[in-house]
Order: structure tokens, then sequence, then C-alpha cells
């Protein structure tokens, strides 16, 4: 594996693995419950100057993984909820690259997505759990890939998703040597 490689995908790529029982269930829905708590961790104590160092050659900033979270998270919320109450919808998919580049994803204040992800995660958790377990095998239409994708599939994805990009300023921060405070 190369450098370029372990920089984008510092975890590796997401891949689910056989059927998701309750308990690999019940850690993704830890883990999008704990993002924010990380996210904040993670980001604690830099400055605007490191804020807006890429993660990698070619990658977004901090500040712009920051606002991604949150772009994504809210989109995945609402796929969640499109599938739990329509038969197998068409999702609308968009441009997270330009999003990136907008004014509140490339240049505001990382508080208002921190802000936003620990409110939303809270009231998606809430969400999530109330869930029956078949509900899991409900799924949304993702027209890039072409196939379904249940909601099993999709809280594996997005638990990775948040642990992917708090990775990726970790190590930036180790690369760099930017402690964290204590």
């Amino acid at each position: 594996m190369n450098d370029s490689y372990n920089l984008q995908y510092p975890i590796g790529k997401f891949a689910v693995e056989g059927p998701v029982h309750e308990e690999q269930r019940t850690a993704w829905i830890g883990e999008i419950e704990r993002l924010p708590e990380e996210l904040s961790a993670a980001v604690a104590g830099l400055s605007e100057e490191q804020l807006e160092t890429p993660y990698r050659d070619g990658g977004w900033t901090i500040r712009q993984v920051v606002h991604h979270l949150a772009d994504s998270h809210m989109n995945s919320y609402m796929r969640f909820k499109l599938a739990a109450t329509e038969e197998l919808p068409t999702i609308k998919p968009y441009y997270e690259d330009r999003w990136a580049e907008l004014a509140d994803g490339a240049h505001a204040p990382i508080e208002l997505s921190l802000q936003l992800l620990k409110s939303l995660h809270t009231r998606w958790v809430y969400f999530i759990k109330s869930l029956r377990p078949e509900q899991f095998d409900r799924a949304f239409v993702h027209p890039e890939h072409g196939r379904a994708m249940t909601l099993n599939d999709a809280l594996g994805m997005y638990a990775w998703h948040g642990r992917h990009h708090v990775a990726h300023i970790a190590g930036l921060r180790e690369r760099k040597g930017w402690q964290r405070e204590a």
C-alpha cells in the first residue's frame, strides 16, 4: 500500500462482510453517537492557519472536512428517513466536492458544523434506535451506484465515514506534531 492511499484511506475503505447482526448495529450506532465529541476533540485547539491545512496533497482542508461531515450526515439522515417511509426511494446525490468549495464549506467557522453535528447526531441516533431490526433491511437506491443500499449497510458506511475523517485530522496532527489539548 502506498503512502497516498494511507493518507486518503487511513482506516481502509468501507466494506461490510456478511449479514449485519444486532451487536454490529449497536456498535455502529455508538460510533455515530460519539462522532460529534470525537470530531470536536480532534480539532480542539487548532489555529485558523492549521484549519486551512489540507489533510493530504490534493485533499480538503481540515475546515472543509468538518463542514463536509455536516453536509454528508445531513444528507444521510434524510436518506434514512426516506428509506423508512417510502418503498425503495431513489435518493438525490450531490456534488460533495462542489459543496466543499462553497463559502460555508470553505470559510465558515467550524463551530457552526460542530454544533450542527451534535444536534443532528442526537436526533439521528434517536431515530435509528427507534427502528425495529427488520426495518434495517429497508433500502434506498443511489443512482450513481445503481443498486439498493440497506439501512444496515448505510449505518455501517456512515459509522465508517465519521471514523475515516477523524482519522484524516488525527493523522495530519500527528504528522505535523500538532499536540492535542490535555
